[in-house]
């Protein structure tokens, strides 16, 4: 289950289909080192959206088979 404390770079190195994810909600920075270590509650105040949405839809790409 991914939380708003880990990292995006955790996150994509253990469920990597979320980079779809990411890239549809407009974080298309995935590969910069400072992307890759914040956590996503800061990825998504730095984008403007709401964290539990995200944090949903980061987790519905996970459930996905």
């Amino acid at each position: 289950m991914i939380t708003k404390e880990m990292s995006i770079g955790q996150i994509l190195k253990e469920h990597p289909q979320t980079a779809e994810v990411f890239m549809k909600m407009g974080m298309h920075c995935l590969g910069c080192p400072s992307a890759t270590s914040e956590s996503v509650e800061g990825a998504a105040a730095t984008h403007g959206m709401q964290v539990a949405e995200l944090i949903d839809r980061l987790n519905q790409s996970t459930s996905v088979s």
